[in-house]
């Protein structure tokens, strides 16, 4: 796991994200249908015909990911997740649009691996899940476990989108 010694080895992490990010997505839009696996357009279609189980999940993140505000005045670990989340939504959202590039859903995966990671190595190196007795330590073994489930799945479409993108052939049939 990566150890950020100073927020100067963080800036560098998250720099080196973008640059991946960008540096991935300059393939060409055509072919591309709308839904939730890797090779699929992640938007409001993709994810309308997701199956329902990816439809709750969703919203088990996003409200596990919305709790975390109560707690971004007065502990670290909230705030690198809650930011994290906000800037992978930022990113989808305005900045890979604003450049013409495809969402794809592999990319969205590659985007939480990149900006959640931070808060993740904060929850699991200071674990407050298992130093108190609060509302903020269910929050945060909530929310630990919520990344962990979901890079099971960003970690594979992930690889599988930049297997795609360079050309690499690993997982190509």
């Amino acid at each position: 796991m990566i150890a950020f010694t100073s927020k100067n080895h963080l800036l560098l992490w998250i720099i080196l994200g973008f640059s991946l990010i960008i540096g991935t997505t300059a393939h060409a839009a055509t072919g591309y249908q709308p839904g939730h696996t890797a090779l699929e357009v992640w938007n409001a279609e993709g994810q309308a015909n997701a199956p329902q189980w990816v439809q709750i999940w969703l919203m088990i993140m996003l409200a596990s990911f919305a709790l975390g505000l109560l707690f971004v005045w007065k502990r670290v670990e909230a705030r690198w997740v809650v930011g994290g989340f906000i800037t992978s939504i930022l990113v989808s959202g305005f900045v890979i649009p604003a450049m013409g590039l495809v969402s794809l859903s592999g990319l969205i995966a590659l985007m939480h691996l990149i900006f959640w990671s931070p808060g993740l190595y904060l929850l699991l190196k200071n674990r407050p899940f298992m130093k108190e007795r609060s509302f903020y330590a269910v929050w945060s073994g909530l929310i630990t476990a919520v990344i962990l489930f979901s890079f099971i799945f960003d970690i594979r479409d992930a690889a599988i989108y930049l297997d795609h993108i360079l050309g690499m052939g690993i997982f190509s049939a």
